[in-house]
């Protein structure tokens, strides 16, 4: 089974994001930049199914600027056999996100999509669900547990009520959550391999898919400064000023 898995740079979850001076977006001039975290639980979780047999190939993908091969690279490492950059210098959402991922998969066939849930920076949740939906396969996102049985995964979900387990049949998509794995360090071996692996470079035209933002950014600001907390005495004192609050 081959396994097609999307990974995304992002601002390095270890840096603070700065906003423009103007609000018009976050500023990503001199920042680090890395794989982003969920799409990184991902590549591991696809490299352990690769480890255990069920799995024979791994295909990175990435959709962004020419520096997203830095990403490829490190998927790569990771253990990944072969990736795919689709170059878009623009910023691409979502929708236009997932159906550029349909063209991929049309055109890899792979019995899984694995992806990471949501990328930190825009936080949206979308991608996975919506290319579920484009491709017409079932889907099982916030994976904590990925099990295949035959032709079909078995994922254990976070949900808010504790965990819920649903039976995909394949081909299907699933998203990977935090608890799913704690990713390997690639190793320097690995890093050097990386770089004779296959990386072949796509636009969205390949695939028609027109990249034009649908939204509108108005502003971005920096959240607002958490007020100092206050110690009380006792709980009667508690009481009285979450009454002065209006809470109790």
């Amino acid at each position: 089974m081959k396994i097609l898995v999307p990974v995304k740079r992002v601002i390095d979850y270890n840096v603070r994001p700065r906003v423009k001076p103007d609000g018009s977006g976050v500023d990503l001039a001199n920042v680090k930049m890395s794989m982003n975290p969920f799409d990184e639980i991902a590549v591991e979780e696809a490299i352990r199914l690769r480890e255990k047999g069920a799995a024979t190939e791994i295909v990175a993908v990435s959709i962004g600027p020419a520096k997203a091969q830095e990403t490829l690279r490190t998927a790569l490492a990771m253990g990944a056999d072969r990736a795919i950059l689709v170059q878009c210098d623009d910023e691409v959402e979502p929708l236009a996100v997932a159906k550029i991922l349909k063209g991929v998969v049309e055109e890899e066939q792979p019995g899984m999509v694995l992806m990471g849930k949501q990328a930190i920076d825009d936080d949206s949740n979308q991608t996975g669900q919506m290319l579920a939906a484009l491709l017409g396969r079932p889907q099982g996102t916030f994976a904590s547990k990925v099990e295949i049985e035959g032709d079909h995964v078995s994922v254990t979900r976070e949900v808010d009520g504790g965990l819920e387990t649903v039976r995909l049949a394949m081909p299907a998509v699933v998203t990977a959550d935090l608890r799913l794995n704690e990713p390997r360090y690639a190793s320097l071996p690995n890093i050097m391999k990386a770089k004779s692996k296959p990386l072949a470079n796509k636009t969205p035209a390949d695939y028609g898919v027109d990249t034009t933002p649908r939204l509108r950014v108005t502003h971005v600001g920096e959240p607002p400064v958490r007020q100092a907390g206050q110690k009380v005495g006792s709980v009667d004192e508690l009481v009285e000023k979450l009454k002065a609050l209006g809470v109790a």
